[in-house]
């Protein structure tokens, strides 16, 4: 119990170490540049406690659980030697965690409204949320697919820098055809799939993965799945934007 208690008190100092900086940064140009007193400071008092609290449970968490389970089960799907096990896996994590990752969520709530008020789709409720659901599921998919194209990379040990490339090379190509409205909100979506939720159960899997295949690096092999699956979304929500729209 003791113990316990030490290591959430070790995370809540390396979380408040981490805000440390941009509570600063916010009470100078607060103080100094604008020179206005803080606004509700027991507002902000009890705003900070919260996100200190979140942040400290959140890491404590993911370095309990979720980083444990996504290594164990990569390691036990590898040795059960079921390559299509683990690409359904593969699949599953990425569409699972996506579907379900918050900035997602509000990307594509923001983007329907915004939509919406340019007459691109209709005004009412239904139109915005099939367009937000539709978004949100070509993003899923298109990670789901860069989970696995990761997993076929360790497995395989494709060149990532080679892959990497080519996927960026068709991103510029298919900047110039895509339509300009879902332009910024592909680029956008390569950014919020690398959010709370994807990074560290994808993570883990990677490093658990190259950990459990002989002749493969977990430092040099292990990550670059996350590179994928920021990458993907830009493609397949071009991709999905010119269907749409008919462009």
């Amino acid at each position: 119990m003791l113990k316990g208690l030490l290591a959430i008190l070790r995370s809540m100092l390396g979380s408040f170490r981490d805000l440390l900086p941009i509570i600063l940064v916010i009470g100078f140009f607060q103080l100094v540049v604008l020179q206005q007193p803080v606004p509700d400071p027991g507002d902000l008092f009890v705003g900070f406690v919260c996100v200190l609290l979140g942040l400290t449970f959140f890491i404590f968490g993911l370095e309990m659980g979720l980083f444990p389970i996504g290594e164990s089960m990569a390691h036990a799907l590898a040795r059960k030697g079921s390559v299509s096990w683990l690409i359904a896996f593969s699949f599953a994590l990425g569409f699972g965690t996506t579907i379900a990752e918050p900035a997602l969520i509000a990307v594509a709530a923001e983007a329907a409204s915004v939509a919406a008020d340019g007459g691109i789709i209709a005004g009412d409720d239904s139109a915005k949320a099939s367009y937000a659901w539709g978004l949100r599921f070509t993003v899923a998919l298109s990670v789901g697919l860069a989970i696995i194209l990761g997993v076929l990379r360790i497995l395989f040990g494709w060149s990532i820098q080679w892959m990497i490339m080519g996927g960026y090379l068709l991103v510029v190509i298919m900047t110039f055809f895509a339509p300009r409205e879902i332009i910024g909100i592909a680029y956008d979506s390569g950014g919020v799939t690398t959010s709370t939720i994807t990074v560290p159960l994808v993570t883990a899997l990677g490093v658990g993965l190259a950990s459990s295949i002989k002749g493969r690096n977990p430092l040099t092999d292990g990550f670059g799945l996350i590179a994928f699956a920021s990458l993907t979304p830009m493609i397949f929500v071009m991709a999905y934007g010119m269907l749409f729209t008919g462009a």
